[in-house]
């Protein structure tokens, strides 16, 4: 999220990055460096140095991401589209009722996410900062405005 914001996409030190994020320094450095395999982020050492984004931030949809960062998106293997595996306890596939109730949880999360951009997170959150702000600012009495501001 720190690096689509960058709107220059000025290389951005970890350090910064975990600050804005909230993260971990050594956690958000593994993801970044799994990233930076990937080909979705590039990095520059030195002196204005730091990790950059490869592609343009409404680009990057989230199933890639959590493809490279987490592995399979489907919650069983039997039902992963790139890291199928038979499941050790099952029978039958053709007649397996879970294996079809996660295909449909497979497919409804692929959906979204596939459609679902870092530009698009970004959106929505700025929109449910806004929002939340507007709905603070609405609630706030006459009395909450006297007083000595120094």
């Amino acid at each position: 999220m720190a690096l689509g914001r960058n709107k220059d996409n000025k290389p951005m030190l970890i350090s910064e990055i975990a600050q804005k994020e909230q993260l971990p320094k050594k956690f958000l450095e593994a993801i970044l460096l799994e990233l930076k395999r990937s080909g979705f982020l590039g990095s520059k050492k030195g002196a204005g140095g730091g990790y950059y984004m490869m592609k343009k931030a409404e680009d990057i949809k989230l199933a890639a991401i959590i493809r490279v960062i987490d592995g399979p998106i489907a919650l069983l293997p039997c039902v992963s589209l790139n890291f199928y595996e038979r499941c050790d306890e099952c029978t039958s596939e053709l007649y397996c009722g879970i294996r079809d109730v996660m295909k449909d949880v497979r497919d409804a999360t692929l959906k979204i996410l596939t459609e679902a951009s870092i530009a698009d997170m970004i959106l929505r959150e700025d929109t449910m900062q806004q929002k939340l702000e507007s709905e603070k600012a609405e609630s706030l009495s006459e009395e909450d405005f006297k007083g000595d501001f120094h």
